[in-house]
């Protein structure tokens, strides 16, 4: 019998994993871009966060609209810093990759200025402690949020990609860029509100993280960067339902395997999972197979 207390554990964290993971994958699915900076911008909105609430007395709740602010403003500097300029070189792909990857020691590196390296918490009286009753599983409020929160973004995201005029342009420059342009549309002006919204994600993924363990740590972006790379390749690359889909496996099978394997076999566990899916469907769960045409 599945154990519904674990199950819900499972899906929170598969929905945290899920939504940094998406916004890994909006970045690559449209701009073919891999950026390495939103582990970092994950890290960033956990602190912000904190600071919010320690500093300044807000709410958790209004904090998190926030960060996605705070997170959507470091989505353009990424764009802007990291990216733009090496549009026009040939290896503009792997040089926007290393760039990604300079910038984020920068953020890093200015939170260890501003916070120094020791563990960052919420104070004990801002954290919500009303805890919910379902199938007879004890669900925190933190954790309803997380998944309430996860699932309208993503919904949000998906509506916003099918039907508004800003989710064609993305669609066009996904398909050619030349082609969009020549079609008259601003790929400048969407590929800076793509990265925009691809680093809000990241940034309440962080912040929310953060408020489930009540802990900030500047290597908190670093571990649950693998994840996310193996959830949105799992997903199918540039797949928003894989990435939803992919988090949640792998936040279910890791709490799982915690409960009745160990902690030190939750990351063999879940990535032999992955692997094994990735055996079966190599495009992953939701990707196309790509034919080459001769």
């Amino acid at each position: 019998m599945v154990d519904i207390q674990q199950l819900f554990n499972g899906l929170s964290l598969g929905s945290l994993y899920a939504l940094f993971a998406i916004g890994f994958a909006l970045v690559f699915g449209i701009l073919d871009r891999l950026n390495l900076a939103h582990p970092a911008v994950f890290a960033v909105a956990a602190y912000v966060g904190i600071e919010l609430v320690t500093s300044l007395g807000i709410s958790v709740w209004l904090m998190l609209p926030v960060v996605f602010v705070v997170g959507a403003l470091l989505g353009l500097v990424i764009e802007r810093v990291a990216f733009r300029p090496l549009n026009r070189r040939p290896d503009a792909h792997f040089a926007g990759l290393i760039s990604s990857i300079a910038l984020a020691g920068v953020f890093i590196a200015l939170l260890q200025g501003r916070y120094g390296p020791d563990t960052q918490r919420f104070p004990a009286e801002a954290l919500p402690g009303a805890t919910f009753t379902v199938l007879g599983a004890q669900v925190s409020a933190v954790q309803v949020a997380i998944l309430v929160i996860s699932i309208v973004l993503v919904v949000a995201l998906g509506l916003l990609v099918a039907r508004t005029r800003l989710g064609r342009g993305m669609r066009a420059i996904a398909e050619n860029p030349t082609a969009a342009r020549v079609l008259g549309v601003n790929v400048d002006r969407v590929t800076a509100t793509t990265f925009a919204i691809s680093s809000a994600l990241g940034a309440v993924a962080g912040a929310l993280f953060a408020l489930n363990v009540n802990t900030a740590q500047l290597g908190m972006g670093s571990a649950i960067e693998l994840k996310g790379l193996a959830v949105i390749i799992v997903g199918g690359m540039s797949s928003l339902p894989g990435a939803l889909v992919g988090g949640l496996v792998l936040g279910v099978a890791e709490v799982f395997t915690v409960q009745y394997l160990g902690s030190s076999w939750r990351d063999l566990v879940a990535f032999a999972l992955l692997f094994l899916i990735l055996v079966v469907r190599p495009q992953g769960l939701f990707g196309k197979r790509k034919v080459r045409e001769v």
